[in-house]
C-alpha cells in the first residue's frame, strides 16, 4: 500500500565559515510544499560571498506501508522530522550540494548513511506529523516484544537443556 504524492522541494545554504581546514559548509535549510512555489527547476536563490542558496524540487513523496516501521520510530522521536540525503555535484563553475533522496523513515535513513552518504535532518511541520500518523494508525501496529525467560543458572531443567544443546552444536566434544 502506498499513498499519494506530496510534491517537495529543498533548499541547500552555503555558508562560509571562520575556519583554516574548511572555508563553507553546506546543509539543508527547508523542506517546502512544491505546490506553494512558482514552477520551475533547480536554480540559484541567493548568491553572495557569505550566503549562497540553492532550490530543488521534484521529490515526490509516498508512504509504504512496508517501511511503517521506519515511519514510527520517527514519529515517536522527540522531533519528527525529514531525513535529506545529499552529495556535492559540479553545476556550472560552482560546487553544490545536491539533494538526492528526501524521506520520513528513519530505517530508510538509517540504511542510507550505513551505505555512507550524507544524510541530514530537519523538523517536519505539524500537516506532515499528522499525515504520518494517520498513515501510522492505517497500516502499522508496533511489535510487542515481550521479555524472554532466560532460564535459572543455579541449575534445574532449563540448565541442562541449555548444555545438551551446547553438546550438540559443537559435535559432542
Amino acid at each position: 500500500m502506498e499513498t499519494q504524492a506530496i510534491d517537495v522541494s529543498v533548499i541547500m545554504q552555503r555558508t562560509t565559515l571562520d575556519n583554516r581546514w574548511q572555508s563553507h559548509q553546506w546543509r539543508a535549510l527547508e523542506v517546502l510544499d512544491t505546490a506553494t512555489l512558482p514552477p520551475g527547476g533547480a536554480r540559484c536563490l541567493l548568491s553572495d560571498a557569505s550566503d549562497m542558496r540553492w532550490i530543488f524540487p521534484g521529490f515526490d513523496i509516498k508512504l509504504f506501508s512496508g517501511e511503517g516501521e521506519g515511519y514510527y520510530l520517527n514519529l515517536s522521536s522527540a522531533v519528527p522530522c525529514w531525513f535529506i540525503m545529499w552529495r556535492i555535484e559540479q553545476i556550472g563553475a560552482q560546487e553544490v550540494a545536491v539533494p538526492k533522496a528526501v524521506t520520513l523513515s528513519y530505517n530508510e535513513a538509517a540504511r542510507l548513511m550505513d551505505g555512507g552518504e550524507q544524510v541530514e535532518t530537519l523538523p517536519a511541520s505539524a500537516a506532515i506529523i499528522e499525515r504520518l500518523g494517520s498513515f501510522i494508525a492505517q497500516h502499522y501496529q508496533p511489535e510487542f516484544k515481550g521479555k524472554r525467560k532466560k532460564p535459572s543458572f543455579e541449575g534445574g531443567a532449563g540448565v541442562d537443556r541449555m548444555a545438551q544443546a551446547e553438546g550438540k552444536s559443537d559435535g559432542g566434544r
